[in-house]
């Protein structure tokens, strides 16, 4: 979806910016980018830019980005649900629960059948415990988990209750399978897809992942991040 010409910026008096977020980018790289543009094109020698909902670098998709006096709406939006698209492979498993790490253990997957994916998959929907990966951003003593793991340090990550509204299977081409998951503020696909492979005892990990809304926002409403900087530009 393309800006608008006339579309007029307000940073400061806040804006929500639907970021489509590029492979390879952090979520604070993106904030950090755009604040140091928007400070440059504005003039303005600080403002507040935040994200409403962490993607992993190697994800994509939609990502809440407000600025100035819409910051205070983050914590509104980061309670929304969210929905996925994304591919998962069977038969390894890895450190970071995604393709970000090279496999460390591989699985027979001969003994998957239809009605085993199946039974799998639905004993995943509603209400479940969920452990967070332990390469991930969550604070444990005041120091992410991730710094933990990079030094082979071992700490225990307390469950979480997460809801799965909606995990259905795209398309099924062993060993990968193709998915959509709808669900609550807090859940970790990483760990959805290793605790699935751990279910059907023959490993998974992430192989890509795009977020493709954050309740009501669509990413087909997002802009690049060269798109948004171009709109702005051709305004002053």
């Amino acid at each position: 979806m393309e800006l608008p010409a006339d579309r007029k910026f307000d940073f400061v008096n806040g804006e929500i910016l639907l970021i489509d977020k590029p492979p390879g980018w952090t979520s604070f790289a993106v904030v950090r980018h755009l604040r140091n543009f928007i400070c440059q094109v504005s003039g303005v020698k600080k403002i507040r830019v935040g994200h409403a909902g962490t993607l992993d670098p190697m994800a994509t998709g939609l990502l809440i980005v407000c600025t100035g006096k819409a910051t205070k709406r983050i914590s509104e939006f980061a309670a929304l649900d969210k929905t996925y698209n994304g591919t998962l492979m069977l038969g390894a498993s890895t450190p970071t629960y995604d393709g970000d790490s090279e496999p460390d253990h591989h699985y027979p997957i001969g003994h998957i059948t239809p009605a085993l994916l199946e039974k799998a998959r639905q004993s995943f929907i509603g209400t479940i415990d969920q452990i967070p990966p332990v390469y991930s951003a969550l604070k444990v003593a005041g120091k992410p988990a991730y710094s933990y793991a990079r030094k082979n340090i071992k700490v225990a990550l307390t469950p979480r209750q997460v809801t799965i509204k909606r995990f259905e299977f795209i398309n099924i081409d062993m060993p990968t399978v193709d998915f959509i998951v709808e669900c609550s503020k807090g859940t970790y696909i990483r760990s959805l897809v290793h605790d699935f492979g751990h279910r059907l005892s023959c490993g998974a990990y992430l192989a890509s992942l795009t977020r493709t809304s954050i309740g009501n926002y669509r990413l087909q409403d997002a802009h690049g991040i060269d798109e948004f900087k171009q709109a702005v530009l051709a305004q002053l």
